[in-house]
C-alpha cells in the first residue's frame, strides 16, 4: 500500500508585496498547475491575482500518529491586493492553518489586518512570518527582528491567535531580480514550525460532495480537468457531479491528486477531476457538487456577529457586499433580535425558529451603537445586548451556495488606501429562500415586529365612565381599525377606544373601572380654566395657574405590528 499522505491546507495571506509568492515558492517542492502567478495578468502586474496552489511534502511528524507516512502542506497563496479581498475570502474557507506574511520593514498594514480578521473567522491556527529580513542591516538585524516580534505579539494579544509562533525569514534574499543561487534564510526553521503546528484536521467524508474549483483546463484526448479543494463529503470514480451555476451534470472519468491517479478523495483533499464533453471556458472557478445538493436563493436569514474592527454602525436597509459560498453579490440587510424578554436565552446553533417572535432593529446592537446613546445619561446604565442577532439579507441577484455556509458582509467600495477594515460582519446562513416571490410566499412566516407608541390627550370628561380624547390620530385616520384597543391614561386608568367622535380625529374612550375622583377634579379644573380664559378673566387665570399648573392628562397607546404582515394588524399583549 502507498504510504499514507496527510494533507493540511496552509493559507499564505498578507499585504501586497510582503513576499507571499516567493515564500510559497521557497517552501514548495512540487508545483501544482495553479501555482505561482500563472495567470498572464498576474505576471504582467507582478502580483498574484488568483489563488495559487503548490505543495510541500515532508515526513509525518510523530504527533500525527505512527509512520511511515508523509505530511503534505498544500500552500494556498492568497492574493493580497485589497480589491481582491473577494478571492481571499474564497481561499479562507478551505484553510486549516494560516501563515500571515509580514514585511519586517513595514509591520502590520491594512490588508494584513483584514487577513487577520478573515483568519479569525475561518481558521483555527496561525503562524506569523516576518519576511525580507535580508533588507535589515546585519548589525541591527537581530534587534529589529526582536522589536517587530514583540510588536506582533502585542497586536495578537486580543485575538484567538494570541501566543502563536513568529518566525523570521528571507524567502528571496536580494529581491525578485537576485540570482536563483541565493539561498533563502530561515525557511527550513519555518518548515519545522509548520510541522509542529500541523494537526489532524477533522475531516468528514459524509454529507454531500462539494468542491471549490479554482482552475479548469482541457487535456487533449482526456477531457476537461477541474482542480480544486473538496469542502465537504467525498467523491469516487464514476460518480455524477453537478455544476450548479450551469445546471449541468457530468460523470467523473478519472481523478488525480498531485499527479498521482486516485479513485477516491474526501473533504480537505486537493484533487483534479476529469470529465468529458465540457468546455473549460464555461467554468474558470466556482462550485461543483452532488447533484441537487446546492440551492439558488434570492434572500436568506443569517445569524451574525459584527467584526470589532469595523468602524461605524451596521444600519438596517444598508447595502453590503455579501460573500456567500464562492460568490460576492450586493445585498440589503434588515437586523432583528430576540424579543427583549429572551435577550439572554441560549439558542440552538444553526437553526432558526420560525415559531418565535423577533424584535425589529434599526441597526445591529453593539456596545457602540446609537441606541445606547440615550442610556449614557442614565448614570452609565448597562445597555442590555442580546446574545444572538439575525439579519434578513435580500440579494440583488440570486446566489448558489450550500446550506449553513459562512457569510461575510463587507463594504468593498470603501477607499482601498483608507486605513480601515472593510469587513463588517460574519455569520452563518440558516435559511435560504429559493422562491423568487419570497416576499409573498415566505416572508409572512417571519415574525419580526416593531413596537409602536402613540400619545394623545384627554380633551374633556363625558361622564364617570368615558372621556373624549384628541391628538392621537390624524384627521384622515380610519379610527374604526383602532376600536377595541387598550389605552392608558397618565393618571393610571385603563381605557378602551370606543369609536370616533366628530370629524376632526377626536375619539371616545370607555373607562371600564370608572375615573378616579382626583382625575375628574384635574380634568374639570383644566376645562374650567379654558372656558374662563375665553371670558377674558386674566387675573384669576394667573393666580390659579400658580396654585395648580394643571398638567394635561395624556393617553398612551402601545401595540406591536409585524413587519411582514400583509394585513398590518395591530396586536396588544
Amino acid at each position: 500500500a502507498a504510504p499514507r499522505v496527510l494533507n493540511v491546507n496552509v493559507g499564505v495571506l498578507g499585504h501586497i508585496d510582503s513576499g507571499k509568492t516567493a515564500l510559497a515558492r521557497a517552501l514548495s517542492t512540487t508545483g501544482s498547475t495553479a501555482a505561482f502567478d500563472r495567470a498572464p495578468q498576474s505576471r504582467a502586474r507582478g502580483i498574484t491575482l488568483d489563488l495559487g496552489f503548490s505543495c510541500l511534502r515532508t515526513a509525518l511528524p510523530p504527533q500525527l500518529g505512527p509512520g511511515p507516512g508523509e505530511l503534505q502542506f498544500t500552500l494556498v497563496d492568497c492574493p493580497g491586493h485589497a480589491s481582491l479581498i473577494r478571492t481571499i475570502i474564497g481561499g479562507a474557507q478551505i484553510i486549516d492553518l494560516m501563515m500571515l506574511v509580514i514585511d519586517v520593514t513595514k509591520g502590520m498594514q491594512t490588508q494584513s489586518a483584514e487577513c487577520l480578521v478573515i483568519g479569525q473567522i475561518a481558521c483555527q491556527k496561525m503562524v506569523v512570518v516576518l519576511n525580507k529580513i535580508d533588507l535589515l542591516p546585519e548589525r541591527k538585524r537581530q534587534s529589529a527582528i526582536e522589536k517587530m516580534t514583540k510588536k506582533m505579539q502585542k497586536t495578537l494579544e486580543n485575538t484567538k491567535f494570541c501566543g502563536c509562533p513568529i518566525v523570521a525569514v528571507a524567502a528571496k534574499p536580494g529581491g525578485p531580480e537576485a540570482p536563483e543561487s541565493e539561498n533563502p534564510l530561515g525557511v527550513s526553521e519555518l518548515i519545522e514550525v509548520l510541522k509542529s503546528q500541523a494537526y489532524l484536521p477533522s475531516r468528514d467524508p459524509l454529507g454531500h460532495f462539494l468542491m471549490a474549483v479554482d482552475h479548469c483546463f482541457s487535456i487533449k484526448g482526456q477531457g476537461t480537468v477541474m482542480t480544486g479543494t473538496i469542502l465537504s463529503g467525498s467523491v469516487s470514480l464514476g460518480d455524477n457531479v453537478e455544476i450548479p451555476a450551469l445546471k449541468v451534470t457530468k460523470k467523473v472519468k478519472s481523478m488525480q491528486m498531485f499527479h498521482t491517479p486516485v479513485t477516491y478523495a474526501m473533504q480537505g483533499d486537493r484533487v483534479g477531476i476529469c470529465v468529458t464533453q465540457f468546455d473549460p471556458k464555461l467554468l474558470e472557478r466556482g462550485l461543483i457538487c452532488t447533484p441537487e445538493s446546492l440551492h439558488t436563493i434570492h434572500a436568506a436569514i443569517i445569524s451574525l456577529k459584527k467584526i470589532q474592527y469595523f468602524r461605524g454602525a451596521l444600519q438596517t436597509k444598508a447595502k453590503f457586499h455579501i460573500t456567500v459560498g464562492h460568490e460576492t453579490v450586493m445585498g440589503r440587510v434588515m437586523f432583528f433580535s430576540p424579543a427583549p424578554a429572551d435577550f439572554n436565552e441560549e439558542i440552538q446553533e444553526n437553526v432558526f425558529d420560525f415559531e418565535k417572535d423577533y424584535l425589529y432593529q434599526e441597526e445591529y446592537l453593539s456596545k457602540d451603537s446609537n441606541s445606547s446613546e440615550e442610556n449614557k445619561e442614565n448614570d452609565q446604565a448597562e445597555v442590555q445586548l442580546p446574545r444572538h442577532q439575525w439579519a434578513l439579507l435580500e440579494f440583488e441577484k440570486p446566489v448558489t451556495c450550500p446550506k449553513l455556509c459562512l457569510v461575510i458582509g463587507s463594504k468593498l467600495d470603501t477607499d482601498i488606501h483608507a486605513n480601515t477594515c472593510r469587513l463588517a460582519f460574519h455569520g452563518v446562513l440558516l435559511q435560504g429562500m429559493e422562491d423568487k416571490n419570497y416576499t409573498e410566499t415566505f416572508l409572512p412566516k417571519l415574525k419580526v415586529y416593531k413596537l409602536k407608541h402613540k400619545e394623545g390627550q384627554v380633551e374633556r370628561v363625558m361622564d364617570d365612565y368615558s372621556v373624549i380624547g384628541r391628538s392621537l390620530f390624524k384627521k384622515e385616520t380610519n379610527i374604526q381599525i383602532f376600536v377595541g384597543l387598550k389605552v392608558q391614561l397618565s393618571t393610571g386608568e385603563d381605557g378602551i377606544i370606543d369609536g370616533g367622535f366628530g370629524q376632526s380625529g377626536k375619539f371616545k374612550i370607555r373607562i371600564p373601572d370608572g375615573l378616579k375622583p382626583d382625575t375628574k377634579v384635574l380634568l374639570t379644573v383644566a376645562s374650567k380654566k379654558k372656558s374662563k380664559a375665553g371670558k377674558g378673566d386674566t387675573t384669576k387665570e394667573d393666580e390659579s395657574s400658580k396654585n395648580d399648573s394643571a398638567q394635561p392628562v395624556t393617553i398612551s397607546l402601545l401595540f406591536k405590528r409585524y413587519v411582514f404582515d400583509t394585513q398590518k394588524k395591530m396586536i396588544q399583549s
